[in-house]
């Protein structure tokens, strides 16, 4: 039987050889250099043009540009626990697209933009007010249409009450929050929002796919529900907290908009009721109401065609 030392130093030997035979101990001092790996290859380019958004109290937002930067402006708002991603149906819009300048953001504590720990950063009215013109005056977005989906109502209200129309041409309150004052303007959905700020992760997430299911009444299919589910997770669970408890206190204000102001809302919306969508109409002076028959929370996306065709019409209207 070879001894271990002869069986260790046979194996060290083996292990060290090179192709052909050669061994380390063979091997010329110095050899040619090795052949450099090729390079990978270049990512797919981006459909959007990316830009950070820097807020007044510190915080990196994300802002996607799509469509024709020479074309009217449309700033898109998402909702609770949203994305950016919620608007591809209209940022990939190919007619849109050719006469719009369309940018979608990630709100505060959403999606790729900077989620900061502690309320503080949550519910304080101006700090929302302020991110909104943040994205306008960094993208020098001339008069922009605001289009706020569901809880960016309550963005688009803080910033007319700190900010004024002055700086935007037009608004789509889209099944958008105008009013807290009564609970009979929600819908059975919101049952879902303390659970989705549950300490644990199945609840969180067995209330999230639930609450998801109740923002439509014509479903998602399997791909783009995926989508959907992954982007709400990627709201921690401080951000979905924070973001409850504050009050609205611009109702008053909504009363002196002096720009073009379409109400988009589903009949069947299952998270603010269709009476929240008339609520805002009647509070807005020379609003139009568009009421979607047979359309839960998310008009954008179940009705796509109308939807866009609705807010181009509103653009052009826009004030220049």
């Amino acid at each position: 039987m070879p001894s271990r030392r002869n069986t260790l130093t046979a194996g060290l030997a083996a292990a060290a050889a090179l192709p052909g035979g050669v061994t380390l101990a063979q091997a010329p001092a110095t050899q040619a250099p090795a052949t450099p790996a090729p390079a990978a290859p270049a990512g797919p380019a981006l459909p959007y043009r990316p830009h950070s958004i820097r807020t007044p109290d510190g915080l990196t937002l994300a802002a996607y540009e799509y469509g024709n930067p020479q074309g009217p402006a449309i700033l898109f708002l998402h909702g609770y626990a949203q994305a950016a991603l919620c608007w591809d149906r209209q940022t990939r819009d190919p007619a849109l697209a050719r006469d719009f300048r369309m940018v979608a953001l990630d709100l505060r504590g959403h999606g790729m933009s900077d989620k900061p720990v502690g309320n503080e950063h949550y519910r304080n009215s101006k700090l929302w007010a302020d991110d909104v013109k943040a994205v306008i005056d960094q993208l020098q977005l001339a008069r922009p249409t605001l289009v706020g989906w569901s809880y960016a109502g309550r963005l688009m209200g803080d910033y007319v009450a700190e900010y004024g129309t002055g700086a935007i041409g037009a608004m789509n309150w889209v099944a958008a929050t105008s009013s807290t004052a009564e609970t009979s303007r929600y819908g059975r959905a919101l049952r879902h929002l303390g659970p989705m700020g549950s300490p644990d992760p199945a609840t969180a997430i067995a209330a999230t796919i639930a609450f998801l299911r109740d923002c439509f009444e014509v479903q998602p299919s399997a791909n783009d529900f995926e989508v959907m589910l992954s982007f709400n997770m990627m709201v921690p669970r401080h951000v979905r907290i924070g973001l409850g408890g504050r009050p609205i206190t611009f109702e008053g204000r909504l009363r002196t908009v002096d720009v073009p102001v379409l109400v988009t809302h589903g009949v069947l919306d299952k998270v603010s009721d269709i009476t929240m969508g008339r609520h805002t109409a009647a509070l807005i002076p020379g609003s139009r109401l568009s009421e979607f028959p047979f359309i839960g929370h998310a008009p954008f996306w179940e009705d796509a065609p109308r939807f866009n065709r609705e807010l181009a019409e509103l653009v052009r209207s826009a004030r220049r």
